[in-house]
């Protein structure tokens, strides 16, 4: 058994002192029950452990949702200015793996691969940023049987020993011997409930109503007769018959492998060490994973995370959208039949925990959103004669962005009302370009436009949509909005085309030959290439 070497923190995103807009940040706590400030444990920085996949099959949209909504948590830190270390572990053992695995004839350890291979380039398609670290579980298992030995020897764990008095690899958690289990999924009723917290309570798994839960499974070693209490939870386990020779480790406690919860408080504590700002997942984890984690954590004598968040549920027609209901949504399959700016754009549509539901419409108004921002993009650029660059977009920090929008994403990552704020900007912005040509001061009102231009792309560049940042640009999302500022040869050859079309189309109109002008039109509209006729001349953005 071996271990990673201690992590050196090489991230360097974010700058040593936060921006003035950071002390207005309010953050919801799942543990708390309240939206409150955030002030970070160590000024300047934070550190976020977002619970990942399980890499037993291919990722559907369910998956993928926590991890575009985490992905704005983290770039609205990195705007404000904050040095963000950004952890997210992979599952890669597990019931789920070793069975599929045997069941399609694989190793294990071969499927966890080529399922958390497909898990990144699903992140990288959807412009997730990679985490700071991305440990695996199986690469912790001292760190795991280490903090184990420490629940045990501080009077919270307890081994399961055979007839002889020999220990048979099950090891379970003591839930009575620590009276603050329950306290973050409320069983504890130490905060008054608000409406957004009833909603999370009624909507996610709890200790009130675990039992036969379709949405939350029960651990099979947690049905264990040789527990003490019904709430006990397994720390380690014994392998069952079935489990490959390669998925067992030897330990004191016996020869098993790790129970559900536990690589979590292993991987979060190496990584982030004691107290850490962010614990984040999806709702369905809340218990009893979460709550598990942070009794386990504790009892080991480690701080948990200071700040709880959950992400909500994709839904379909009310339904949370999970394999095991048969309505998942590969993330292949969407990508097939819609941009990946679209699918992230609908994926981030609402604020991280109100439930998003997936429909056509959802997809229809994203690529609606896409062309209007799109359109503006293109214009301005085409207007001020340049795109500014990426560095200076990524340079703009959140002091600098328009009002509405550092409010909203302040009021706990209110992405609907900063999406709001984007779209106000672009309608101010063709107001502008409207009024360019009957400015007499040309050079000033150019500026403005540029600075509504700057604006724009660096709010959406907030939320991981600016369309001239990677890997919408190599993906072709940029289209017609990335102009100058394009490096792309397809790119280029197709500006080349269409633009020989518009010069041909304008000499049409300007003959007055309208018929030939408008099938000119009508032939780039059925290639997909909308034309916008402004002021300054046509200009092309793909539909």
């Amino acid at each position: 058994m071996t271990n990673t070497q201690e992590p050196q923190n090489t991230n360097t995103s974010g700058a040593l002192a936060a921006a003035k807009a950071a002390a207005g940040l309010k953050l919801y706590d799942t543990a708390s029950h309240a939206v409150s400030f955030f002030t970070p444990i160590k000024p300047g920085q934070v550190g976020i452990y977002v619970c990942g996949a399980t890499v037993q099959s291919s990722p559907h949209i369910g998956h993928i949702r926590a991890a575009v909504a985490f992905d704005v948590v983290r770039r609205w830190f990195e705007r404000l200015g904050y040095k963000v270390t950004f952890v997210r572990n992979v599952t890669d053992i597990d019931d789920k793996i070793l069975d599929k695995a045997a069941a399609a004839g694989q190793q294990w350890w071969e499927r966890a691969y080529i399922y958390e291979r497909e898990f990144t380039e699903a992140y990288s398609k959807l412009g997730v940023e990679p985490p700071t670290y991305e440990p695996r579980a199986t690469g912790h298992m001292i760190d795991m049987i280490d903090l184990i030995k420490k629940i045990i020897d501080n009077g919270h764990g307890y081994v399961v020993r055979d007839a002889d008095g020999n220990p048979t690899g099950n090891v379970y958690f003591d839930v009575a011997s620590w009276p603050h289990y329950g306290e973050l999924t409320h069983q504890k009723q130490t905060a008054v409930s608000d409406a957004a917290s009833e909603v999370t309570d009624a909507m996610g798994p709890s200790v009130d109503n675990a039992g036969n839960d379709k949405y939350n499974p029960v651990d099979p070693a947690d049905m264990s007769p040789d527990k003490h209490d019904p709430r006990d939870f397994a720390l380690w386990k014994a392998p069952k018959d079935s489990d490959p020779l390669d998925a067992r480790w030897n330990t004191p406690f016996g020869t098993g492998r790790p129970g559900w919860h536990i690589e979590c408080s292993a991987m979060s504590h190496r990584y982030l060490k004691d107290m850490f700002d962010i614990h984040g997942g999806g709702l369905d984890l809340r218990f009893p994973h979460h709550e598990n984690e942070m009794a386990q954590t504790r009892a080991a004598g480690y701080d948990s995370a200071a700040r709880w968040m959950h992400s909500a549920w994709v839904t379909a027609k009310g339904e949370k959208m999970s394999k095991s209901l048969g309505n998942g949504l590969s993330v292949p399959a969407v990508l097939a039949e819609h941009s990946a700016w679209v699918v992230r754009y609908a994926l981030g549509s609402v604020q991280y925990r109100s439930m998003l539901e997936w429909s056509d419409q959802t997809l229809a108004e994203a690529q609606s959103a896409y062309d209007r921002v799109a359109n503006f993009i293109e214009r301005s650029g085409a207007a001020v004669g340049e795109q500014p660059s990426r560095e200076e977009i990524m340079a703009i920090s959140a002091d600098a962005l328009p009002a509405d929008f550092v409010a909203a994403m302040n009021d706990d990552i209110n992405v609907s009302g900063a999406s709001a704020a984007i779209f106000t900007a672009i309608r101010s912005g063709n107001t502008l370009l409207s009024k360019l040509a009957d400015r007499a001061d040309s050079d000033v009102a150019k500026a403005e436009v540029r600075e509504a231009l700057v604006n724009v792309r660096a709010m959406l560049d907030t939320l991981g949509l600016d369309p001239l940042a990677e890997p919408w640009v190599s993906d072709g999302a940029a289209g017609g909005a990335a102009g100058a500022g394009a490096d792309s040869a397809e790119h280029e050859a197709l500006d080349k085309l269409v633009s020989e079309q518009l010069a041909e189309r304008a000499e049409a109109r300007k003959a007055k030959d309208f018929a030939r002008a408008d099938a000119i039109r009508d032939a780039l509209g059925a290639a997909g290439i909308a034309i916008e006729d402004g002021p300054q001349g046509s200009t092309w953005s793909l539909k």
